[in-house]
């Protein structure tokens, strides 16, 4: 989770103002009415907003309401937000729709995006209290400063920046900076707490070149001269911070944050290497390799952020890969894993190590002082065959020979490429031998499945386990000891972690069929089976076969094929004995043929089949290309087995791949007792669609793929278990959703209407014969810098969809953003309240001290944990119009995770989140044949400055999509 300076005030914070002071902040409009208008200051009748912020994390918070009175605007806020606040507006504004006469739609505003007032506390539940990775601040009263700095020449180099910052400080402190110590952010800011004697100066600062200073001597030193404008730019009050804590200011003190958080990182950040939010070193624990010339560095994250206890500093350790600091030709080995380079590399692999190391510096050791370059490229030819002129412009000598009069040096792996920097016209050769991989660089590209395993090996830590290291990076920072934290800025960071009131939600109970020995379950420990149950609607399957494209398992197809059947018939489902057409084998070079002659004879004998069991080949690689083609080609719903799994002819597994294939030929496995009695608060008593929505991104390093978008929606009113997914493709790197709604230019109808939401609308009236008169839309992968913007963009996009639909339909709307991507962390008091691995029971719910001052948000461990540190989801609402109260959001959310078809674990994460998330993963399968790796990596245009046009997903078979097919 990103940290609240990294954007909240851009888009959507603009001013709150008081009832009869200008115009009212206008708001989507709710279901019924197209002139009603929602100002936030009206009442809602849900109770206190939420606990006032303690001194102390030991302390648990008290709920009381809080003040209602609003801020006026101060010198402090950003015009720049404003503005772009209203660019958005008038972007967003709703244009009337063609063939309607339905008041034209309310336009969305930066003002309707400020999430909704806590509706007080949960109450439902065990209670207990926990430990968080949250450390509370405190802040002495001091006069903050902000002063922007312009360095020239520029440099994009904040490890250059700070030492040119810290040669300043040094130089001037005593003379010219009023003996102040300022915190600077490494590029444009410079903040300090008191102000200095000066409003604008410039200051002349001399640097010895880095690059030249490491084993030199005096006479290869190089001087540079770097002028350095210093000129105030605001004042960030401490008071509206103080405010915004006790609920009296609603506006985000981002600015004052900012200081606060750039002043705590300014020692990790000069003795560590940063990576975002977090900093690594080799002293913060041990590294390890993580194979192919990658290692991992272990380190902390860090975010300052305001909660209902006050300011407190989230810290969570944490672990990165870095390149080895390794000569190139040990990367090369190592990354082919060769004991020895003894043979020219093919022109794939040099292709392959090109991408690898392009933009990766490297240390040259074998001149007269040490320098370093970055490299640009890899030569088509070996070192053996490169030539270049010399500086005397006539003098044409071989690259070998060179190294050879130059530095006396016999180059060993002449038959390999040399790295090249530089320019394509002028290119500077270095030997591979020669170059050695600098230190601290993050690898930024996609880890292999090797890699990742390996990496999960060596971070997975136990939760006490976890816990201790916290506290030991919280004790190598030593705020109290920096002088600039504690007794220039007067910043004191407690060291334990806070203490924090908590909840453990009661199971549901899950109704089974009637025929089962037991009808219905309680699950404890967020974990279940399957014994003596039947699925609560089996599906039925007549015609299936099963091709097997594995070579070491080629003889198991027919009995792994009866022994699953059977499993499935035991379970509830009615599936044929017998398959429609033939078992058989095939090769896994041949997958295409083979399921075109499968669907060409099932259709032949007019049995398209329901189900195909497919038994994956023995490597990786084919799972992608098989679901392509079943499902967006052929249009059959396939089930794929690992075939080592397959092989152990285990009954959890045939019980496992049972539960899939029920729902994917369109069966429930289970259902909320409460869907079926009809008592779930606003869901049952109104027909209610909840949505999941989520956008999957490129790789790193992939600089031209789309990104894909997928949206997945109940079917089912009352039971909420089935779920339909459609898929998109959209810009890279971008996350609002694009084809939420859309309309389309026809030569006969005009414009029409279309787009993801309506189109699970019209399924959902299909499926249940109703209209939604709710919506739940659950929204995943969203950080809190764009909550904002995605809420503008999508909310709009949902009430267009709904308008297109008739006249005046706008069913009123409560809009949950679903956040994995943070560090918070949770850890049990008592050894009472651990499950079996150490970790806090499921449905472990938080919505005190560590949450946000004012809005509505909580923690929800809704699993159980299985290894290492279970980690919490965070659920933030963004917009309510249904007014839930924080027990029927946060019950429903936890109740929902038991519902998840594929285990019998309650998942980490609310399913419709989580079904969108595994259709957008699915998506990228039918299209990663196109964005392969195995072609030329010599562009290096990002695909922000291409004109890249989204290419369409292939089409998924409408027979595909009325079944959970992504399961």
């Amino acid at each position: 989770m990103s940290g609240r300076g990294g954007g909240r005030g851009g888009a959507g914070r603009g001013r709150r103002q008081e009832s009869g002071r200008g115009q009212p902040s206008p708001s989507f409009p709710r279901g019924g009415g197209g002139a009603r208008v929602r100002g936030r200051d009206s009442s809602r009748g849900r109770g206190p907003a939420g606990p006032p912020p303690q001194v102390a994390p030991t302390q648990p918070p008290a709920p009381s309401a809080p003040a209602i009175s609003t801020s006026t605007y101060h010198p402090s806020s950003s015009s720049g937000a404003e503005s772009l606040s209203r660019e958005v507006t008038q972007k967003l504004a709703l244009e009337p729709q063609v063939g309607t006469t339905a008041p034209p739609l309310q336009p969305s505003s930066s003002k309707a995006t400020r999430p909704p007032p806590r509706p007080g506390l949960g109450t439902i539940g065990r209670k207990c209290r926990v430990r968080a990775n949250h450390f509370l601040v405190e802040v002495a009263n001091k006069d903050l400063h902000h002063y922007d700095v312009s360095i020239t020449p520029e440099t994009i180099s904040k490890k250059k920046n700070r030492r040119i910052m810290e040669q300043l400080i040094k130089s001037y402190k005593e003379s010219h900076l009023g003996r102040r110590f300022p915190a600077y952010d490494g590029q444009k800011s410079l903040y300090t707490a008191g102000a200095l004697p000066f409003d604008s100066k410039e200051f002349v600062v001399k640097l010895i070149d880095e690059d030249r200073n490491r084993g030199s001597s005096t006479s290869a030193r190089k001087e540079r001269q770097y002028k350095v404008a210093i000129k105030l730019a605001s004042k960030p009050d401490l008071h509206y911070l103080r405010e915004f804590l006790c609920r009296r200011h609603f506006e985000y003190p981002q600015e004052t944050i900012q200081v606060l958080d750039v002043v705590l990182r300014a020692k990790p950040s000069e003795n560590y290497t940063v990576v975002g939010n977090s900093f690594f070193s080799t002293k913060l624990g041990h590294t390890g390799e993580l194979g192919n010339g990658i290692e991992y560095w272990k380190g902390f994250y860090q975010s300052l952020r305001p909660t209902q206890m006050g300011l407190s500093l989230n810290i969570d350790v944490s672990a990165r890969s870095f390149y080895e600091p390794i000569l190139v030709t040990e990367f090369v080995a190592k990354h082919f894993k060769r004991a020895s380079l003894s043979r020219p590399l093919s022109d794939q692999d040099r292709l392959k190590v090109k991408k690898a190391l392009k933009g990766v510096r490297v240390e040259l050791s074998h001149m007269e002082y040490a320098k370093t370059c970055k490299i640009g490229g890899i030569s088509r030819e070996p070192i053996s065959q490169l030539t270049f002129t010399l500086d005397d412009k006539r003098t044409n000598v071989s690259v070998v020979q060179y190294f050879r009069d130059k530095y006396n040096i016999e180059l060993k792996y002449t038959f390999l490429p040399a790295l090249q920097c530089g320019s394509e016209a002028k290119p500077v050769y270095l030997p591979m031998e020669l170059s050695r991989i600098v230190a601290g660089q993050r690898y930024t590209k996609k880890l292999n499945d090797q890699q990742v395993r390996a990496l999960l090996r060596a971070t997975c830590q136990r939760p006490h386990d976890r816990e201790e290291n916290i506290i030991r990076m919280i004790r190598a920072n030593n705020f109290q000891g920096d002088a600039l934290v504690d007794k220039e800025f007067g910043i004191q960071v407690r060291k334990e972690l806070a203490l924090v009131d908590a909840r453990v939600l009661p199971p549901p109970m899950l109704k089974y069929h009637d025929s089962g020995r037991e009808k219905s379950v309680n699950p404890g420990f967020g974990a279940w089976n399957m014994i003596n149950k039947k699925m609560v609607n089996g599906g039925r399957v007549d015609f299936w076969t099963c091709v097997n494209f594995s070579s070491e398992y080629a003889n198991m197809s027919e009995d792994f094929s009866m022994e699953l059947v059977k499993m499935c018939n035991s379970k509830g489902m009615v599936f044929r004995q017998t398959a429609s057409i033939r078992i058989r084998s095939a090769r896994p070079d041949r997958i295409d043929q083979a399921l075109l002659d499968i669907y060409k004879e099932s259709t032949g004998m007019k049995r398209p089949l329901q189900l195909l069991i497919v038994i994956l080949p023995d490597q990786t690689g084919s799972y992608g290309k098989i679901k392509r083609i079943c499902e967006t080609e052929l249009g059959i719903v396939s089930q794929c087995c690992q075939p080592k799994q397959a092989a152990r002819f285990s009954n959890q597994y045939f019980e496992n791949v049972a539960l899939k294939i029920n729902v994917k030929v369109g069966g429930r496995n289970t259902v909320l007792n409460d869907a079926i009695m009809r008592r779930i608060p606003l869901v049952s008593d109104l027909p209610t669609i909840i949505f999941g929505a989520d956008v999957t991104h490129p790789p790193p390093g992939e600089d031209y793929s789309s990104s894909i978008a997928a949206v997945v929606a109940s079917m089912d009113w009352p039971e909420v278990t089935k779920y339909r997914g459609i898929v998109s493709a959209q810009p890279h790197r971008e996350e609002i959703i694009q084809d939420l709604y859309k309309t389309v230019q026809d030569p006969q109808k005009g414009v029409v209407p279309g787009g993801m939401i309506r189109e699970l609308l019209v399924a959902f009236f299909k499926s249940t014969g109703q209209k939604p008169q709710r919506i739940i839309f659950f929204r995943d992968g969203v950080s809190e810098g764009q909550f904002s913007q995605v809420l503008l963009y999508e909310m709009d996009a949902i009430r267009k969809a709904c308008a297109s639909l008739q006249e005046g339909y706008m069913p009123p709307v409560t809009f949950v953003v679903v956040q994995k991507r943070h560090h918070t962390r949770l850890f049990p008091t008592e050894r009472d309240q651990m499950d079996r691995s150490g970790n806090i029971q499921a449905g472990t719910v938080v919505d005190t001290s560590i949450c946000h001052p004012t809005e509505f948000d909580f923690y929800l461990n809704s699993h159980a944990g299985i290894q290492g540190t279970s980690k919490p989801t965070h659920y933030h609402v963004l917009f309510d119009e249904n007014n839930f109260t924080a027990d029927n959001l946060q019950v429903l959310t936890n109740n929902l995770c038991y519902t998840y078809v594929i285990t019998l674990n309650m998942l980490w994460n609310v399913p419709p989140a989580y079904y969108a998330h595994l259709a957008a993963f699915r998506a990228r399968c039918y299209v990663e044949d196109e964005t392969s790796d195995s072609g030329s990596t010599s562009g290096g245009r990002k695909a922000k400055d291409r004109n890249f046009e989204v290419r369409p997903l292939p089409r998924i078979k409408d027979n595909v999509k009325e079944v959970m097919f992504y399961c």
